[in-house]
């Protein structure tokens, strides 16, 4: 299950990798069922984060956040390889505290979604710089060392972060509301697919730009669906979205898990 956009594709000589470090590659192939969980796990990220931070006392929520991310990083370092349920539940924690670390800045700390956006931006890049300085490829497909994966990581929950900052933005700063911020991220999300079809953005500009769009974009509808009816929402709740997406994250997760579609050929 392989899907026409793949723009994790390896740009260096990573494209002569062998089965056996074929075998080692930490993190799924690129298929359409791997946008729509990303999508589906930021939103119930968002949602979750809201859940927990009127639930508890959000040093608490804070706290429990970051011991669920170290602990399910710590489980993906662990794994020899590529394992379903263990890597989207590093992704659903990183979604989760990525969204607390955005929020802490601005609700806790003051600080303007547009100073947040830019300066997660800043770290993004940051982040991609020294990446590729000291692996030369920031391939998705080159991710089989642990220093590799290390950067991967990091360079995701920056995504989250950034992407968490970007939707509060849109749907507060300017006052677009989650509705109207999650459709223009949803046709936002289609330009970098374009301009890698055109050959005007390389595959793994295109995948990274994706995968930062895709935050706003879930955290928008899932906002969207959650908040009360005063602030432009269908007023469901946030714990009631949070449970409902769960529920469709582990059953798309769990298909992969056994029939193991998003796993390269050569691995299987």
């Amino acid at each position: 299950m392989t899907s026409a956009w793949q723009p994790g594709a390896v740009l260096t000589d990573e494209s002569a990798s062998t089965g056996a470090r074929s075998r080692l590659a930490k993190v799924p192939q690129v298929t359409a069922l791997f946008w729509i969980i990303k999508v589906l796990t930021t939103g119930m990220g968002e949602t979750a984060s809201d859940f927990l931070a009127h639930t508890v006392a959000p040093p608490v929520a804070v706290g429990l956040g970051g011991l669920g991310l170290a602990a399910a990083l710590a489980l993906q370092f662990r794994v020899r390889r590529y394992l379903a349920g263990v890597y989207w539940f590093a992704v659903i924690m990183v979604s989760v505290f990525g969204t607390m670390a955005a929020d802490v800045l601005h609700v806790g700390l003051g600080v303007p979604y547009l100073v947040s956006t830019i300066a997660f931006a800043i770290a993004l890049a940051a982040v991609l710089v020294v990446w590729y300085a000291s692996e030369r490829t920031l391939s998705i497909h080159s991710i089989t060392t642990p220093r590799r994966e290390f950067f991967y990581w990091a360079t995701v929950l920056a995504t989250f972060a950034l992407g968490t900052a970007a939707g509060d933005l849109t749907a507060m700063t300017f006052g677009w509301g989650y509705l109207l911020s999650g459709i223009i991220f949803a046709a936002a999300i289609a330009l970098p697919a374009l301009a890698f079809r055109t050959g005007t953005l390389s595959a793994v500009a295109a995948f990274w730009t994706a995968y930062v769009i895709t935050r706003p974009l879930g955290a928008s509808f899932a906002d969207w669906m959650g908040v009360s009816h005063d602030r432009g929402g269908l007023g469901l709740g946030t714990g009631p979205v949070t449970a409902a997406w769960a529920v469709l994250i582990i059953i798309l997760v769990a298909y992969l898990a056994i029939t193991r579609a998003d796993i390269e050929p050569t691995s299987r």
